[in-house]
């Protein structure tokens, strides 16, 4: 998740100012309002659009484009307001159930029926899945995907007479970290997120919370981040980080470990699926010399998280035909031929569709990473994530409007620990009580 949240963090000052006036009480005639991103991915869209889909359609499209977080508020006040402002929004795989639910959004199903060149079964599953709300009905185009997995350095593993198993347990991470901790002057074993944010911190430790056999909820919306399994997942993922881990681990988040595997500061990396494109880049220091190996598992089969950065049209927009019109182009085939033709195949937004991994084009670009992102996508499980049934979807995160306080709440106190300004019972003590307020409110539905 959040390699999205990074890069708009990066990108905030230089583009928080970006848009094209959206106006004033909604779009109308030719034209819709998008509001979105700031992510590159989604800056080279805006450039392609007037050139491409206005030229093909005669739709003008008027981009209002801020930082993730910026965005979200203003994304959350037009459509819970229903206000119409915005006709499309970028949301997450998190958000589309949740605005679904509260009657924000227009269902796609009827234009996906209507729609066949669409090809929405080339859409990965898992992907689909993710952007179905309880009702069936889908909500939401994903315009890029992403999982999570382990990358490592290839040439320093071989130097070292150390062998990566192509499917490791975190219990064989641990012990790689402390042989390759030093390998290299000023090298740490692993990289991992200790920056606060639901989406920095808590999204690569829920992963690992999960296939260590915890929960933040039990089926019955229980709190369980006091149970042994949430704090033998934590304290293993806070002595890993603080024993062979980056220095100012508990300021590092995605795009502080990117540079740190980039400039070879660290051997290991668990994080997003789509930083494999910046590490293989022409530029990349680190190009061909990164290993790609899945999510680390303990007790489960996979663990690897899913997001997405999907397309949502607001239920009171006066265009929804207008709107469809948009969104399929710019998740299709289509588009995806059109980035790998006029900017690189490095940039095509994927992770969401099968037929991308077998372009020949994507695939001589992406060679050292795009199926094993493919496998990663394909094996998560949104709505199966652990070893017990759960009362909300989500791996990385908990499906509710109140996990963007409370996981950002937590994570303050599991990155104290990493600090060391308090134990990893402390923290979860603390953050169990967090927890069982929201529990509170959902017991007995």
């Amino acid at each position: 998740m959040l390699a999205a949240a990074a890069a708009g963090t990066l990108l905030a000052p230089l583009l928080s100012g970006c848009w094209a006036g959206a106006g004033g009480a909604g779009s109308g005639g030719d034209s819709i309002n998008v509001l979105m991103v700031n992510n590159p991915q989604m800056m080279e869209l805006q450039k392609l659009t007037a050139a491409h889909f206005t030229k093909e359609t005669g739709i003008k499209v008027n981009f209002t484009v801020l930082p993730e977080n910026d965005v979200r508020d203003k994304i959350s006040q037009d459509f819970a307001n229903q206000a119409g402002q915005y006709d499309v929004a970028t949301l997450s795989n998190y958000e589309i159930p949740i605005y679904a639910k509260n009657d924000w959004l227009h269902e796609m199903d009827s234009y996906v029926a209507k729609d066949p060149a669409y090809d929405e079964q080339d859409v990965l599953k898992p992907m689909r899945q993710s952007l179905t709300a309880e009702d069936g009905k889908l909500y939401g185009q994903p315009f890029y995907g992403e999982s999570s997995f382990l990358m490592y350095r290839k040439d320093v593993f071989e130097a070292k007479g150390l062998t990566m198993p192509e499917r490791p347990t975190w219990t064989e991470v641990a012990d790689l970290a402390a042989k390759v901790d030093g390998a290299e002057s000023g090298m740490k074993g692993i990289c991992l997120r200790g920056l606060p944010g639901w989406g920095e911190i808590m999204a690569p430790l829920t992963t690992v919370v999960n296939t260590f056999g915890g929960t933040w909820f039990d089926k019955d919306w229980k709190a369980r981040l006091d149970s042994p399994e949430f704090e033998k997942a934590t304290k293993f993922y806070v002595d890993l980080v603080r024993e062979h881990g980056q220095s100012g681990a508990a300021q590092s988040g995605f795009a502080e470990c990117l540079n740190n595997l980039t400039q070879g500061k660290v051997a290991m990396w668990y994080d997003a699926t789509s930083a494999a494109g910046s590490l293989e880049s022409a530029k990349s220091p680190v190009k061909g010399k990164i290993g790609y190996v899945p999510a680390p598992v303990e007790k489960t089969d996979s663990a690897g998280w899913l997001y997405t950065w999907a397309w949502g049209i607001q239920d009171a927009s006066r265009n929804p035909d207008k709107a469809w019109k948009f969104i399929s182009w710019a998740s299709s085939k289509e588009y995806e031929q059109l980035v790998g033709d006029e900017i690189g195949w490095s940039n095509v937004p994927a992770g969401k569709r099968a037929s991308t991994y077998t372009n020949a084009d994507y695939r001589k670009e992406a060679g050292a990473f795009q199926e094993m992102t493919k496998k990663a996508i394909e094996s998560a499980r949104p709505t199966d994530p652990g070893v017990q049934p759960r009362p909300a979807p989500g791996i990385q995160f908990v499906g509710i409007p109140e996990f963007t306080d409370l996981g950002t709440k937590v994570s303050q106190e599991i990155s104290a620990a990493i600090a060391g300004r308090q134990s990893v019972e402390s923290a979860l003590k603390k953050s169990q009580e967090l927890a069982e307020e929201i529990a509170e409110e959902y017991e007995g539905r």
